[in-house]
């Protein structure tokens, strides 16, 4: 059994998707791996998540120390920007090849 925050997974692979797997979080850090974005321009990206989805996403994200969530309060408007971790980071390879594979795909 592997634990992580909390959580008990029955092997190594089930963690990793326990992490970045479902619909939405692939394509976040995927777009993230460009440096970092505003959460409008995550959403001009995406165009077909709603708000409430990619917000909990990000939010779940941010909680499993993948991305951090950075506020600037100095002057109004308030803008938030989202980019990966140090820990993120480490997906890059990861990321990179789920994307190529789907290029590789779409190519053949």
């Amino acid at each position: 059994m592997y634990k992580y925050k909390g959580k008990e997974y029955p092997c190594c692979t089930s963690l990793t998707m326990g992490i970045i797997g479902g619909k939405w979080k692939t394509v976040i850090l995927f777009h993230l791996l460009e440096g970092k974005l505003r959460y409008n321009e995550l959403r001009k990206k995406m165009p077909t998540v709603t708000e409430r989805t990619l917000s909990l996403q990000l939010k779940t994200l941010e909680k499993d120390g993948i991305i951090k969530r950075k506020v600037y309060t100095s002057k109004p408007p308030l803008k938030v920007e989202y980019s990966l971790t140090d820990s993120g980071k480490t997906l890059i390879p990861l990321i990179q090849s789920i994307a190529d594979w789907g290029n590789y795909v779409v190519e053949n």
